[in-house]
């Protein structure tokens, strides 16, 4: 396989004033200095997803969102800890979709008081209902130490090296899941 992966840089938040842009569109800078994938920031925003069981399911933003994440062979997850867990946003983004998440692989950038660590662990937990592949390094973010007035996105320097590492990780797990989901799709069209 000569194609390029496609891995979605998936903003987890949806809040007034979130930071997560400022987060994502660091790790996509990153990212794109490296030729293993084609890396593109997903704004859960720009869906309008609806609250999960509250409508028939037939609103333009849930296709386009099951469109976009079946595309992507990966994902790299900004997620910010609100009140221990990840955002509702984040968990009704991820909950309308099913199939469309197998057999691929995700990277997790957290931030929060305490570095986003324990919304990272909700995440992993649902990641692997999902049949998704979590990697194992997970770049943590202090508010205090990361964040100006806790707004203003200034990463330290030494963050660059785990993005980078979990960036291996994410590709190399990425390439290894695509022939199961090429199999997958082979068997299904049977």
């Amino acid at each position: 396989m000569t194609n390029k992966l496609n891995i979605g840089i998936i903003l987890g938040s949806t809040r007034d004033g979130r930071v997560s842009p400022q987060v994502g569109n660091w790790v996509k800078e990153l990212a794109d200095s490296r030729d293993d994938a084609n890396y593109q920031i997903v704004d859960i925003m720009e869906y309008q997803l609806p609250f999960l069981g509250t409508t028939d399911g037939t609103e333009p933003g849930i296709a386009a969102w099951s469109e976009k994440i079946n595309e992507l062979d990966g994902f790299v997850f900004i997620v910010q800890e609100y009140n221990h867990g990840m955002t509702g946003a984040l968990k009704n983004a991820i909950d309308h979709l099913r199939d469309e998440w197998h057999d691929k692989a995700a990277g997790i950038v957290s931030y929060g008081s305490t570095g986003g660590a324990r919304a990272a662990e909700h995440l992993r937990g649902v990641m692997g209902e999902l049949k998704v592949a979590d990697v194992r390094v997970h770049p943590t973010l202090s508010l205090f130490t990361d964040f100006e007035n806790f707004s203003d996105f200034k990463p330290a320097d030494m963050h660059e090296e785990n993005i980078h590492a979990m960036l291996d990780q994410v590709s190399a797990w990425s390439t290894a899941l695509r022939p199961i989901r090429i199999s997958d799709d082979v068997n299904v069209e049977k």
